[in-house]
């Protein structure tokens, strides 16, 4: 009887021009590309050296077929062949159009449709949707994921204000050129300041109802959650912009009284009871709103000079800034205390 034998299979041969060498040794050093794609390059890298695929698996700790996988790919498609093939993944859960009535639900307001809500949470979204039919279950975040995936996203908006000064591009010269330190197209003297000031309202004034516990062996501090309120005061700050020192007012309101209580206590102490002049840039509020604020600042201390941001630009006073760091620290401390 006739015997066989199965033929062996011989391994592809690889020949590597210098450019396509070049680019697979960087991404066989790399250490930012996926350890897989480093893998199947050092495989090429080998068999383009003349190694059997045999050795090839000796040197990389690789099964046999995992050798002769990734270099026929690559003999055959290239730098392509080493890239995954698309998979089919787990069939999808919700159909087009229940996806199409879940991003429309999020495009309505929740008084459209008849929600006490002022705005959706994707838990809302996913109850309502589940209490109108679109599907039996869906989590809130499946909704995240629905809504993330769109293209446009009509339910994310940014507000914005009309520039209704008629001064505004001379009024905000004048702000933006005190922050370089130039006065009328001068510069500011070494004795001269810039200090923006302006309120935070309504910040309310909290106790912990209990003292905090100091941390022990394995034990975190602990913090009580109750607290008492103590009414609402408001902040006044004073920043001196290039020397970066903020000096504050702690007030039950605010008002003319409180503001000057503030510069008062600026301009009363050095370098600025001395100075030149200091310029105090504010917004339009009513605390010192006009030439009146103006010329009483300018009465009480004589080397100060008020400069006004143009009207709905308070955004260009730099004390906005520092108030909005201390927002973000107190809401972050707030969260770590009911954490």
């Amino acid at each position: 009887m006739e015997s066989f034998r199965v033929p062996i299979p011989r391994a592809r041969q690889i020949v590597l021009t210098a450019s396509e060498r070049r680019r697979l040794k960087k991404l066989a050093h790399s250490r930012t590309a996926p350890y897989q794609q480093v893998v199947r390059v050092q495989i090429v890298l080998d068999a383009a050296h003349g190694y059997s695929n045999a050795r090839i698996a000796l040197r990389q700790r690789l099964h046999l077929d995992t050798v002769r996988l990734w270099r026929g790919r690559y003999a055959d498609q290239g730098i392509d062949g080493l890239k995954d093939r698309p998979r089919t993944g787990r069939p999808p859960r919700f159909t087009p159009i229940q996806r199409a009535e879940v991003t429309a639900l999020a495009c309505q307001l929740p008084a459209e449709t008849g929600v006490p809500l002022s705005r959706w949470s994707s838990t809302d979204l996913a109850s309502e949707a589940i209490g109108r039919g679109i599907t039996d279950t869906i989590s809130a975040s499946t909704v995240r994921r629905i809504l993330a995936a769109d293209v446009l996203k009509p339910w994310q908006y940014s507000s914005w204000v009309f520039i209704r000064d008629p001064d505004f591009a001379t009024r905000a010269a004048r702000v933006l050129d005190l922050y370089q330190r130039l006065w009328d197209g001068q510069p500011l003297a070494g004795n001269e300041y810039v200090i923006s000031s302006d309120e935070k309202t309504s910040i309310q004034a909290r106790c912990r109802c209990h003292p905090t516990l100091p941390p022990g062996t394995a034990r975190r501090m602990r913090i009580n959650h109750e607290y008492d309120r103590g009414g609402s005061l408001a902040y006044l700050s004073a920043y001196d912009v290039h020397r970066a020192h903020v000096i504050g007012h702690c007030a039950a309101t605010t008002g003319i009284v409180p503001f000057m209580t503030l510069v008062e206590k600026v301009m009363t102490a050095e370098p600025y009871a001395s100075a030149k002049r200091v310029f105090w840039v504010v917004d339009n509020g009513s605390s010192h709103r006009g030439k009146a604020a103006a010329d009483r600042l300018a009465a009480r201390f004589p080397n100060a000079v008020m400069v006004h941001t143009p009207v709905h630009a308070s955004w260009l006073n730099q004390v906005e800034i520092f108030f909005s760091i201390v927002q973000r620290k107190g809401r972050h401390t707030q969260r770590l205390h009911q954490s």
